[in-house]
């Protein structure tokens, strides 16, 4: 039996006996999400929480003074940060810092692919927050919001982490890009879909994390799932010309692109900047 075939077996047989070891997302990440849920939450409050973690606290120092909030005046406290931020964004950021500090390995062929999975990861999120961005401000009434979609895009590959940390426990047999390559295309999605559930992520994330690449489904109207593939397109994740075509056309008649060559222009690019700052 080949190691291709032996690595989608123990994966197979695991999801089916609720036995695949998911990502648990750290303490200070959940901490955060609780608290921006809570209506009563201040910024005083949300400072206090950032506060007791260093990585976080950096983390939110340096977006704060990043260019995507276009300030001169550089913040030196958390409490600064986190009133420059403001508590919507928050919860989007402390997620992804939380999620980026998953992607490590010990193994050299484990951890490069956890990185340009990591990479890869951000890039469409990027994209697609700065496309939302665009989208937002000319659509007032959308129930589409910036902090799900950010959200969304962060995690929209998380299926990837339990295939590579099971690459990672047989490295003689499945540490090889080939067979993680393959493995990942079949298995990610339904996985990722998984992780979403054990961190109590609501149905619709779940659904955004099996679906993204499947585009049989094409929704009628402006959907998360438009600005993630559009993500994915901008990169050529999608192979397809044709495909490729037929997406960004679809979006110029939803408004999410003003026009088919929008993401080859000076501004998108500007904007594309200002989002990946952010990360």
């Amino acid at each position: 039996m080949g190691a291709e075939n032996a690595l989608y077996i123990i994966l197979i047989e695991k999801i089916r006996q609720d036995a695949l070891v998911l990502p648990t997302l750290p303490e200070i990440a959940l901490k955060v999400r609780q608290a921006t849920d809570d209506p009563n939450i201040n910024l005083g409050q949300m400072s206090d929480i950032i506060a007791h973690d260093a990585a976080l606290s950096l983390g939110m120092l340096k977006v704060a003074n990043s260019v995507a909030f276009g300030r001169e005046v550089k913040v030196e406290s958390v409490a600064k940060a986190v009133t420059r931020i403001g508590l919507r964004q928050i919860k989007s950021i402390a997620t992804a810092m939380a999620v980026e500090q998953m992607f490590v390995s010990n193994n050299q062929v484990v951890a490069e692919y956890m990185q340009r999975s990591w990479r890869k990861t951000v890039d469409v999120a990027s994209v697609a927050i700065a496309l939302m961005t665009l989208y937002v401000q000319k659509n007032k009434q959308t129930t589409l919001t910036l902090d799900s979609l950010t959200l969304a895009a962060l995690i929209h590959n998380i299926g990837i982490l339990p295939i590579l940390t099971e690459a990672e426990g047989h490295p003689e047999v499945f540490a090889n890009p080939t067979f993680l390559n393959k493995a990942i295309i079949k298995f990610s999605n339904e996985i990722g879909g998984e992780v979403t559930k054990s961190w109590g992520f609501s149905e619709e994330f779940t659904e955004l994390v099996m679906s993204w690449s499947d585009l049989t489904l094409l929704p009628k109207e402006a959907h998360y799932l438009d600005f993630i593939r559009a993500g994915a397109v901008y990169h050529e994740i999608f192979k397809s010309e044709s495909t490729r075509d037929f997406l960004l056309k679809s979006y110029v008649a939803k408004g999410i692109l003003p026009k088919v060559k929008f993401m080859d222009s000076d501004e998108f690019s500007e904007m594309l900047a200002k989002a990946r700052a952010m990360f």
